[in-house]
């Protein structure tokens, strides 16, 4: 891999020991297994040319050096299952968390360009891919190789001529087989991939828009382009097994014209007592092992292949450069303090035009203030700079008079409690969902969120109380509850700056009004800012601005 796989090389390392273990007992299978063969063949021929009548031939020491191959073949496999697994099971934990790590921070700007479904794939079926690369294509290649240079020195000592012609062979194998899978294997891998990845977002976003389709009467369409891109993904699958044959047949038509060869070899050398009839029997068994061993090469380098392309699409994703540099020196945020635009402007790469150009707003403790807009008038560009997920072309934002450029992220956001316009409701109980917030926050505090905005008595209500469940995206709840839990769980969070992005949307003008006026009394000395587009009951703000063509203009209504 390239040099900009380092974080994923540093997750291999860690695990070091173990992948070296499973390296050992793989390579320790494969030499019990074409021990065993060979021994089996040695013993057999010896004893066929013995006779039931020999005297003093020994049944013992090649019969007790069988049983030894075939417990140690048996131990190390099982042992070589257990460590591969549990070192697989290890990367893929720590690949997940890496993969989190890295995504997180550039959700969500830095993510949106993806879709859903397609993050899934990527966590799921790439990271599968890449947790196996070394167990079920490095290690095997590696280990065989080892093996099959063993077995060519091993003839070459009893028969030179043998020993060259396995070498020979084996070069072909190792040489032929990944070529007729190579050819076009990247872009095959690269189009599975994605194939997979279209697959898994196609059913996803269908079942998340289940009851629009119906109501839309659309089902038949989704499930025409789930039907499409199933048969796009089972071509590549079909393409995919096609290449491996082609490996298979390579590797079949080369041992088929090894093993004549080499058995003309060991007659010849029999007949001209350069060689024992016995030795040859074993020679002969052996490559018959290592000729079935050399048979996983195209599984290996296929492996290898789709571990490859999922790192890529691993790293397209976690490797982004964040849209925002961290600070050498850090400063630390003030505990409270007026937020403040100085002149800022602001407009996205690529886009001519400044959705934002000279705002300037000072918000200080208790203060609440709406800014309303169009859509597209740079209300979500505003939000962007406000949560530092981008920084602005020109002017800046200060907190108790310091420059936000100057806080880490994670300083700064902790300042922030934010309600998204589409704030989720987690699959779990009010208690969970609402410990988002604040994770250390015991019931009482949890009871006291829920009074803020008027959901202690619906809560105390049900038979479990704060157990009790809401279900995926509040199923259980009506939209003003939802959105009500959401604030709380925001409300929650010892953050002196309560950020709001159209807190009413989709809520009846009766039930955004109590919202607000939950707001109002639940924010307290917090200073509060609501992006909005509809109207707010009166007393909600202080201040109220309209953004219009990149400035901020007093809006009375």
């Amino acid at each position: 891999m390239s040099a900009r796989a380092d974080d994923l090389r540093g997750i291999f390392h860690r695990h070091a020991r173990g992948i070296a273990l499973t390296f050992a007992l793989l390579l320790i299978t494969l030499l019990a297994g074409t021990g065993l063969l060979g021994l089996a063949g040695h013993f057999l021929t010896a004893a066929a040319l013995a006779g039931s009548a020999a005297i003093g031939f020994n049944f013992f020491g090649p019969s007790a050096g069988i049983r030894a191959f075939t417990f140690a073949r048996i131990l190390s496999r099982y042992a070589e299952k257990l460590v591969g697994h549990d070192v697989t099971l290890a990367l893929a934990r720590d690949l997940r968390v890496w993969f989190f790590r890295r995504a997180l921070p550039l959700a969500p700007l830095g993510l949106g360009r993806y879709r859903v479904g397609d993050l899934l794939a990527r966590l799921v079926a790439d990271i599968e891919a890449v947790d196996g690369l070394l167990v079920r294509a490095i290690g095997p290649l590696v280990s065989l190789v080892a093996v099959l240079a063993l077995g060519t020195v091993i003839a070459f000592w009893w028969l030179p001529i043998a020993g060259l012609l396995l070498a020979l062979a084996f070069a072909l194998i190792a040489v032929a087989t990944p070529w007729a899978i190579q050819s076009g294997a990247r872009a095959l891998e690269n189009e599975r991939a994605e194939a997979r990845a279209r697959l898994r977002y196609a059913v996803l976003e269908g079942l998340e828009g289940a009851s629009d389709l119906v109501a839309l009467d659309a089902t038949e369409n989704w499930l025409e382009r789930v039907d499409a891109d199933a048969t796009a993904l089972a071509a590549q699958e079909r393409r995919r097994k096609r290449r491996l044959a082609h490996g298979v047949l390579v590797h079949g038509l080369l041992a088929a014209l090894l093993l004549p060869l080499l058995a003309w070899l060991l007659f010849d050398a029999v007949a001209g007592r350069r060689l024992d009839a016995p030795v040859a029997g074993g020679l002969f068994f052996m490559t018959l092992a290592l000729l079935e061993a050399a048979a996983g090469i195209g599984l290996a380098w296929q492996a290898w292949q789709a571990a490859r392309a999922s790192a890529r699409r691993l790293q397209e994703v976690a490797l982004q450069p964040p849209e925002v540099s961290e600070p050498a020196h850090p400063q630390r945020v003030p505990g409270t303090g007026a937020l403040v635009l100085e002149n800022v402007a602001f407009g996205w790469p690529g886009e001519p035009r400044r959705l934002l150009d000279g705002i300037d707003l000072s918000l200080p403790p208790g203060r609440r203030i709406a800014i309303r807009g169009d859509s597209g008038a740079g209300k979500s560009s505003l939000l962007a700079l406000l949560l530092r997920l981008r920084d602005p072309v020109e002017g800046c934002l200060r907190y108790g008079g310091e420059d936000l450029r100057g806080f880490r992220s994670a300083d700064w956001h902790a300042r922030l409690a934010w309600l998204p316009q589409e704030a989720p409701i987690f699959a779990g109980s009010v208690r969970e969902n609402l410990r988002m917030g604040d994770p250390g926050a015991d019931d009482t505090r949890l009871w006291q969120a829920l009074a803020k905005v008027r959901l202690d008595q619906l809560v105390g209500a049900w038979k479990d109380g704060l157990d009790g469940w809401v279900g995926e995206s509040g199923a259980t709840l009506s939209a003003g509850q939802a959105r009500r839990l959401a604030l709380a769980r925001a409300l929650l969070r010892d953050a002196p700056l309560l950020l709001l992005d159209e807190p009413t949307e989709g809520l009846d003008q009766d039930t955004a009004d109590a919202l607000m006026r939950d707001v109002t009394e639940a924010a307290a000395d917090r200073s509060v800012l609501i992006i909005t587009h509809a109207p707010l009951p009166a007393g909600s703000v202080h201040e109220a601005y309209r953004l219009i063509d990149g400035r901020l203009w007093p809006d009375p209504a």
